[in-house]
């Protein structure tokens, strides 16, 4: 794929974005361009060939896309210093959390610019991230297409409406944390039954990559999987029992709701 980006950070997700990218292999590591005000964080894309930079303005001429990925406290001063010498046909991506399109068309003035908020999480690293993308009006069909193609490079992609963004970042952006939290706690159970920590992990996390593939590609509804492996009077629902006693379910419900909560104020 013939395709110049530019991001802008090289935080957590700038470069998870990156590191995909080079894992995924479709975009020459000669068609990045990364940059950062520390040197120090850029050395490591060095190596691999990625270009970069220390100047915004000069690392995004004549690049196709632009990812912000910066701190949302910042992404109004670097559209303020990109904006002189953007060019009207290239796609600008936010990928900070609660900076709507609003906020975003305050930041351009009148251009009419084609502009996209993307929504990932950190496992964009391994090509596994599940990013949801909102399309400003500006942008058409095909700069569309050109975005959701990128980003499903590194996981699976979809577009849905702005309105939806909120709910997207803390399902599946905060949810990341989320299932590594239980991750955790199931390790240190696995750890009182008498496993190594490193081997309760690694069971764990494969387990967890099972079933999250077997609803991904089945389309089934959990409980008929769980229906599978739970037998009358067995061991499998005495544990589901006394998660559920415990407060498994609604716990989950409610930090979401509470991280939505958040999201809305």
């Amino acid at each position: 794929m013939t395709m110049k980006i530019t991001v802008i950070g090289s935080g957590n997700i700038g470069s998870a974005f990156v590191t995909g990218l080079l894992r995924e292999g479709s975009i020459a590591p000669s068609d990045i361009i990364m940059t950062d005000i520390s040197q120090e964080a850029l050395a490591p894309f060095v190596e691999k060939g990625v270009r970069t930079m220390q100047n915004n303005v000069e690392a995004i001429k004549d690049v196709d896309m632009i990812l912000l990925c910066v701190k949302p406290y910042h992404i109004e001063n670097v559209i303020e210093e990109i904006l002189p010498s953007l060019n009207d046909n290239t796609i600008l991506v936010s990928l900070a959390a609660g900076i709507d399109f609003f906020q975003l068309h305050l930041n351009v003035g009148h251009r009419p610019l084609p502009l996209f908020r993307a929504i990932p999480n950190t496992a964009m690293s391994v090509c596994r991230s599940m990013t949801c993308i909102a399309a400003s009006d500006d942008a058409n069909g095909a700069q569309c297409d050109t975005v959701l193609n990128i980003f499903s490079l590194v996981g699976k992609a979809i577009m849905i409406d702005e309105s939806l963004i909120d709910a997207a970042t803390v399902i599946a952006s905060c949810g990341t944390a989320f299932a590594l939290r239980y991750l955790r706690a199931a390790t240190v159970a696995g750890v009182e039954t008498g496993l190594r920590p490193a081997v309760a992990q690694a069971m764990i996390a494969q387990t967890m990559l099972g079933a999250a593939v077997l609803i991904a590609e089945s389309g089934n509804n959990p409980e008929v999987e769980i229906d599978k492996v739970t037998t009358p009077g067995g061991i499998t629902i005495r544990g589901l029992n006394e998660m559920e006693n415990a407060g498994f379910s609604s716990a989950v419900m409610q930090g979401i709701l509470a991280a939505y909560e958040k999201m809305k104020s």
